[in-house]
């Protein structure tokens, strides 16, 4: 993991002008030219089906590639972790069958499968530890500690930030709980699917504190609601009201949650283990952090003794984009794919308006790619404190840059190919700062990540995880029809 690690840092270290360049700067910087003057003719002929071909390793070009351009992809491919593909299922993700009616309630098919998902292995980690109470850290509207609660009997506190969130959890508890109610148990006519229990989940509101002790880590919502601040219901030597440790889950834990949950873990016996999938890379600290309570990217000392191991807001913004999607768009030659050239010609308009708006979070519109340029442009402009009529949309030289749609998908491409290793090396980076402290860990792809593409789960326990793992990505269980 260590050598991984520093291999991923060396490509990243060749190709950091190629990671950190922002597509919407592709005119107004002149990308294109920095680009090996080798692979510019060979890009350029491209197709989009080639260029999914060199996305995804499968396929040939239609002229030669350069070898250089060759090597690049395959180290970026064999440097970043496996994906996967568990249930093997090449459909949209539907209703599950594999929860129960009630459950679905509320939750969007890609959520189900997650939930679905992660609540297995979170039962698999309560059998292995012997913990039956779980916190759910990031909790929103409750999907996945409904499940565990209701559906696998557990004990569950979900915390949650966002108050409103928290009574909308409350509410679904209570619908689902008159339900039970009503049905006395509310068996199901699929045997497979046990009766729900009615054991709902305690919702707190409050912010983690990473700094404070786990009986402590409580802080009142932001902004902080009505009435006093809810008792901490993790309070207590043993991380819990009766003492007993407990297991700790965060689904998509955006930003500095995720390492924050890592290092309550690391010093906190009350966890006996956690499961944790990350979020949004670029929300992550990267300021050197006090000792003791690192934080954010890097977290281990592995990693941050290797020169060159920083990484770009940029770079880490990359890192959560759906390859899978993007490979998928360029084989079906998607139209969503002319978006980044309208942008980036969008870009070169407004910086030649006023060079001093430069990276203006303009959203012309979600569906921006069935537009023609002036309708985007009429759109996109104001957005920016500039007249439309004022700008010549119709002249040579937009249509000249609309013209090179193909070389801004290209480049695109080609960044898209980076952003798995830089993954790799944020959640290398977590598993060698529990490694350094004895802790067993492993990374599991656990969802489908054409559906869900932040779909590395990071496992972490005290004990050893074979038996918690073994054949988890082959259970006919876990596919949904």
């Amino acid at each position: 993991e260590q050598r991984r690690a520093a291999d991923i840092i060396r490509l990243l270290m060749l190709y950091r002008p190629l990671l950190d360049a922002f597509v919407i700067d592709f005119f107004t910087d002149d990308l294109w030219a920095q680009l090996p003057p080798a692979w510019q003719p060979a890009l350029a002929s491209a197709t989009p089906v080639q260029l999914a071909g060199l996305l995804g390793g499968r396929g040939g070009p239609g002229a030669a590639w350069p070898l250089s351009l060759l090597a690049f992809a395959a180290a970026a491919r064999a440097l970043a972790f496996p994906r996967g593909c568990p249930g093997g299922s090449p459909c949209p993700p539907c209703q599950s069958s594999h929860l129960h009616p009630l459950l679905r309630r509320h939750v969007k098919p890609k959520k189900q499968h997650e939930i679905q998902r992660l609540g297995k292995l979170l039962k698999r980690l309560s059998q292995a530890t012997g913990c039956e109470r779980v916190v759910d850290i990031g909790a929103g509207q409750g999907h996945l500690s409904r499940f565990l609660a209701f559906g696998h009997g557990l004990s569950v506190t979900a915390v949650e930030s966002d108050g409103r969130l928290v009574g909308l959890a409350e509410r679904f508890d209570q619908e689902l709980l008159w339900e039970l109610g009503k049905n006395r148990g509310l068996g199901h006519k699929r045997q497979s699917l046990r009766p729900l229990t009615p054991r709902a989940p305690q919702h707190v509101a409050g912010r983690l504190d990473p700094a404070a002790p786990w009986g402590e880590f409580l802080l009142p919502p932001s902004p902080p609601g009505p009435g006093p601040a809810a008792r901490n219901p993790l309070g207590g030597p043993g991380g819990s009201e009766d003492g007993g440790q407990v297991l700790v889950t965060g689904l998509h834990a955006c930003g500095d949650l995720s390492p924050a949950l890592l290092c309550h873990f690391a010093r906190s016996p009350a966890v006996a283990a956690v499961a944790l999938a990350g979020c949004c890379y670029m929300k992550l600290s990267t300021t050197p952090q006090p000792p003791g309570c690192p934080l954010g990217y890097p977290l281990s000392t592995s990693v941050a003794a290797l020169p060159g191991h920083q990484l770009s807001y940029r770079a880490r913004e990359a890192a959560c984009h759906a390859l899978e999607e993007y490979e998928g768009r360029l084989r079906g030659g998607s139209p969503h794919l002319r978006a980044h050239c309208y942008r980036a010609v969008l870009e070169s308009l407004i910086r030649a308006a006023d060079p001093a708006k430069r990276h203006l979070g303009l959203q012309p519109g979600r569906k921006a790619h069935a537009l023609s340029f002036p309708q985007y442009a009429h759109l996109g402009l104001p957005l920016a404190g500039l007249d439309p009529a004022g700008v010549s949309l119709d002249s040579g030289a937009v249509g000249a840059m609309l013209e090179q749609q193909h070389k801004v998908v290209a480049f695109c491409t080609l960044g898209q190919l980076l952003a798995p290793a830089v993954e790799t090396l944020i959640l290398l980076d977590r598993l060698l700062y529990l490694r350094e402290q004895g802790f067993h860990c492993a990374l599991v792809p656990l969802f489908n990540p054409r559906f869900s593409p932040r779909n590395l789960v990071l496992v972490a326990a005290r004990t050893p995880l074979a038996t918690v793992l073994a054949g988890l990505d082959k259970d006919s269980e876990d596919r949904d029809s």
